[in-house]
């Protein structure tokens, strides 16, 4: 089969055993890869209301039929559980190179089951599977094990995930680290690693993946290649996503200091001009990616890879505008093996309680908690990390932790469905209200990117209207397929129309499929995430917007005055359903089901 490896690998923890499975050509035609294929995965082997950290939920790792090709900006893998911080399905990606490793051992998938009586790391290749002792890396950190588990295994090509403390010590917004440098950051799949006793997953790649038409597939490559040397793709290779400091600043969208504010006043000193100007030290692209949107610097005494995320979650929503402290504190969370965005908004919601009054030093286990302090951040990150103390309450995520102190501090979390939302102050940005609130893993703005749209001002920003339910199920559908192949979204310049992603598909695949099919595939598997969901127990309340969104208007700069009510939200989200073909409040409809071919799941 060309495109695909052909084999899913299944790893029994408990048992030490392992299988494999056979892919057929219309499962690939059906699920298309990646996405399709872990969440498909998902719904057969996880118990309906499984623990997320019980031996009974599978941690599944999933290629598509483009990774380990010459496909520009294909070197991506996606990792899907049901989420222990969540509750429901729960998914992230990362770049680096042990997606393509997987796929040159020959598997497109690989689903980790049960539970290891001792910490193991597993060492994958086309012979199968070998359970060696982590024994002696339990406690180190994601870079520290992969280092040392790539020496230990040897060969050439080898790449490693890992987790760090937080995982082990079941921190629900865990991480799983690619080669100690790229994360799959969010929903905590860190912590169902963890759980299974799994410290890392070596593979050891070797093969090749074979494409229908090698020529022409060469030939198409080399023109995208030249396309991402040009304009639209600029702002990425020179400064990559910590060009959106600048833009929500000057927008008043800037989350600042738990968002209860939302211009930062030090914002200057982590532009992404700035970085550039005084800390760049090189560029860093992705296996097979011409733009090279990752981009080093150095800054007290770390050299880190920036993104936009890491600058909001350490910086203005900290109120920390030192760029080598947001360093400093973006490589101990790194080390630890924790999510940035989930980390760093459940401490600022800590230190704004603790401002408040509604927790004190008796709460903190001693620590004074302000904003503008790096130590008291690092020093939080340490607690949460090892589950101590007041961190270890931390540890349940920002959701959990109010419901624990109570006293108000709920209406003080920005999250949904319990997901911490990313750093765009969605009081000013309508349709980013929208599109937070429908994604099937939470708050997230990697599932429909509407800063496309209302940060660009495609849109009036800070008006709702039906328009925007189609907007987003459009989104939501191309994304899907686009996670399913395993192209970055950053290439969207140049592979963002669904005419490109299915002329990829078709040369490498030789699949002929039609343009009608090929969207439909996008759709069937956003509506699979959604039916999963819904068997987990979701209700139409988790996809409304956080409480502080609904009742606080953003206090200063040019987006003063911007809320969203409680009746433009639900103007948006009704016109969704209708787009999606749903009931009015969220579910999707028998007709929807069957004319999806998705009867076997409905709830």
């Amino acid at each position: 089969m060309f495109g695909y490896a052909g084999r899913i690998l299944f790893v029994n923890l408990s048992k030490r055993k392992t299988r494999v499975k056979e892919v057929s050509k219309s499962f690939c035609r059906t699920y298309i890869g990646g996405n399709g294929f872990s969440v498909k995965l998902l719904h057969e082997h996880s118990p309906p209301g499984v623990d997320p950290l019980s031996p009974e939920n599978p941690l599944i790792f999933a290629t598509g039929p483009l990774t380990g090709t010459i496909a520009p900006s294909s070197g991506k893998y996606i990792v899907q559980a049901k989420s222990p911080l969540t509750g429901l399905m729960g998914e992230s990606i990362s770049s680096g190179l042990w997606g393509p490793t997987l796929k040159w051992a020959g598997y497109d998938a690989l689903v980790v089951e049960g539970v290891s009586e001792r910490p193991v790391y597993l060492v994958v290749d086309r012979d199968g599977v070998r359970f060696e002792d982590a024994d002696h890396l339990w406690g180190e950190g994601t870079r520290e094990t992969c280092e040392r588990v790539r020496r230990e295994v040897g060969g050439k090509p080898v790449s490693v995930v890992s987790i760090g403390p937080a995982g082990e010590n079941l921190v629900k917004f865990a991480c799983v680290s690619t080669d100690g440098y790229r994360h799959a950051g969010r929903t905590g799949m860190g912590a169902v690693m963890g759980s299974k006793r799994v410290k890392a997953i070596a593979v050891v790649g070797g093969g090749s993946v074979e494409v229908a038409d090698l020529d022409g597939l060469m030939e198409e490559c080399l023109r995208l290649i030249d396309e991402a040397r040009g304009e639209e793709t600029k702002v990425f290779r020179v400064y990559g996503t910590p060009a959106m400091v600048a833009r929500l600043n000057r927008m008043g969208v800037l989350p600042t200091r738990n968002w209860s504010q939302s211009v930062f006043e030090e914002a200057e000193r982590l532009t992404a001009e700035y970085l550039r100007e005084n800390f760049y030290v090189r560029d860093m692209a992705c296996p097979g990616c011409p733009i090279a949107c990752d981009h080093v610097a150095s800054a007290g005494g770390v050299e880190v890879g920036v993104d936009y995320e890491i600058l909001y979650a350490f910086g203005s929503n900290w109120g920390i505008g030192d760029f080598e402290a947001v360093c400093r504190v973006a490589e101990l969370c790194d080390q630890l093996g924790m999510d940035a965005i989930s980390a760093g908004e459940t401490v600022a919601w800590a230190v704004e309680c603790y401002e408040r009054g509604i927790i004190s030093k008796g709460d903190t286990s001693g620590l004074e908690l302000r904003f503008g302090d790096p130590e008291v951040l690092e020093e939080l990150l340490r607690m949460v990390a090892y589950r101590k103390g007041f961190g270890n309450i931390l540890a349940e995520g920002s959701r959990r932790a109010s419901e624990v102190v109570g006293r108000g501090s709920e209406g003080l979390t920005v999250c949904i469905k319990g997901l911490e939302l990313p750093g765009y102050d969605v009081r000013g940005l309508k349709l980013s209200a929208l599109a937070f609130s429908t994604s099937t893993r939470g708050g997230c703005h990697m599932r429909a990117s509407p800063y496309m749209f209302d940060v660009m001002e495609k849109v009036d920003r800070l008006r709702a209207c039906e328009e925007y339910g189609r907007i987003v199920k459009e989104m939501e559908d191309k994304w899907s397929l686009m996670d399913s192949l395993m192209l970055c979204k950053f290439a969207r310049a140049i592979i963002g129309t669904y005419e490109e992603m299915l002329k990829l598909y078709r040369l490498t695949t030789g699949i002929d499929m039609d343009m009608t099919e090929f969207k439909r595939a996008g759709e069937r598997i956003y509506n699979l995430e959604k039916l999963y969901n819904v068997r987990e127990g979701w209700k139409p309340s988790d996809d409304m917007p956080p409480e502080r969104m609904l009742r606080e208007p953003i206090r200063d700069g040019p987006s003063r005055g911007s809320v969203i009510t409680v009746e433009e939200f639900k103007t948006m989200y009704r016109a969704y359903c209708r787009e999606r073909g749903w009931t009015e409040d969220g579910y999707p409809t028998e007709e929807k089901i069957r004319e999806l071919g998705l009867e076997a799941y409905k709830p």
